[in-house]
């Protein structure tokens, strides 16, 4: 099942410099690790944890692989982690990993990517609307030579207003910043090569950018359709205010990837623009002095101009020069983005 961007995505990605051509057409799990791991971010889903491990087992035990699901307990604050703790100690393969409290569904995914074993790794929600079944079309995907595989929910089961409509733009803008055309940035159900997720650092809502960074480092990205169920339990955790920081974010990606090791060039253009409109103010206040005989007190335009022009500018760049600072003081340690309280199932 091949998507139009499909083929595009195909002819544009370069060959994996940690994946050769020749290596891609089958996956196979390494002696010591299971072939596939399932990462689950929950958070309050505890009416929906029981039946998402029993779909899990169904549609796993029909894949002829080894495999495993790693469930982040994003601070739930119902009997998730309770209901959890019961399953894992019936079935070794369901590995648990317990926030201390709520960091996110972008650290929710980091921790469960760190603690994830499989040659394959895919990520999902646990709120029931993906559906485990796909993951066997995924996995085919990927074994045609792919490196990621995006889900898009072709016929997705939201609201109209406060979901679909800024979807669809926020997917459209994303994928012309970015030069990745997929149709469901927001899906959750992917599927990576393990050696795509290997040094990718998520922060913020980053979680749904990983297909650039794949194609960025040369991956073969594309997307097949999946299903997508309404929510029958619970409540959802999203809401129109995401698609702001979701904005924020691409912003963020889109200067990191292109002004990181060069940050002069944005930070200097916005020097020199604000150089030229300051220049521009300048010559308009004495064209009105000398010209038609307006004081410069006269008129408030000049020092409106200039306060909005550089408060704006001032906290552009220092809201970028603080995503750098972050990361310098995460990375340079080796700090996480999040707290483990226990672990089940993991060494």
């Amino acid at each position: 099942m091949t998507t139009g961007s499909d083929l595009t995505l195909a002819t544009d990605a370069q060959t994996l410099t940690f994946a050769p051509e020749g290596n891609r057409k089958s996956i196979a799990a390494h002696p010591d690790r299971p072939g596939i791991s399932l990462v689950i971010p929950v958070y309050n889903e505890e009416e929906n944890v029981e039946l998402l491990y029993q779909k899990i087992v169904a549609a796993a035990e029909t894949l002829n692989r080894t495999w495993e699901v790693v469930l982040v307990d994003d601070g739930s604050q119902d009997k998730s982690f309770e209901k959890l703790e019961k399953i894992a100690l019936k079935d070794q393969r369901v590995k648990i990993v317990r926030f201390v409290r709520n960091f996110g569904q972008t650290a929710a995914l980091a921790a469960g990517i760190d603690h994830a074993k499989g040659s394959i790794i895919i990520p999902m929600d646990a709120d029931l609307q993906n559906d485990p079944a796909d993951i066997n079309m995924l996995i085919e995907k990927l074994e045609e030579g792919y490196d990621c595989v995006s889900g898009w929910r072709k016929n997705r089961k939201d609201g109209l207003v406060l979901r679909l409509i800024p979807s669809w733009t926020a997917n459209k803008i994303i994928s012309v910043i970015s030069g990745v055309p997929l149709h469901d940035y927001g899906c959750s159900l992917k599927a990576y090569r393990r050696e795509v997720l290997e040094g990718v650092r998520l922060y913020g809502e980053m979680h749904r950018f990983v297909p650039i960074y794949a194609h960025w480092m040369g991956a073969k990205v594309t997307e097949i359709p999946v299903n997508h169920f309404a929510r029958q339990f619970g409540q959802s955790k999203y809401g129109i205010n995401r698609t702001i920081k979701v904005v924020l974010d691409l912003i963020t990606i889109k200067f990191m990837s292109s002004y990181l090791t060069k940050p002069i060039y944005i930070f200097g253009s916005a020097g020199l623009w604000s150089l030229v409109a300051c220049a521009a103010a300048f010559t308009w206040m004495v064209v009105l002095k000398y010209g038609y005989g307006t004081s410069f007190i006269e008129t408030p335009l000049p020092v409106m101009v200039s306060m909005f022009f550089m408060v704006g500018i001032q906290l552009i760049l220092m809201g970028l020069l603080a995503e750098i600072l972050v990361r310098t003081y995460h990375e340079s340690q080796d700090k996480r983005v999040y707290t483990v309280k226990k672990t089940v199932n993991l060494d």
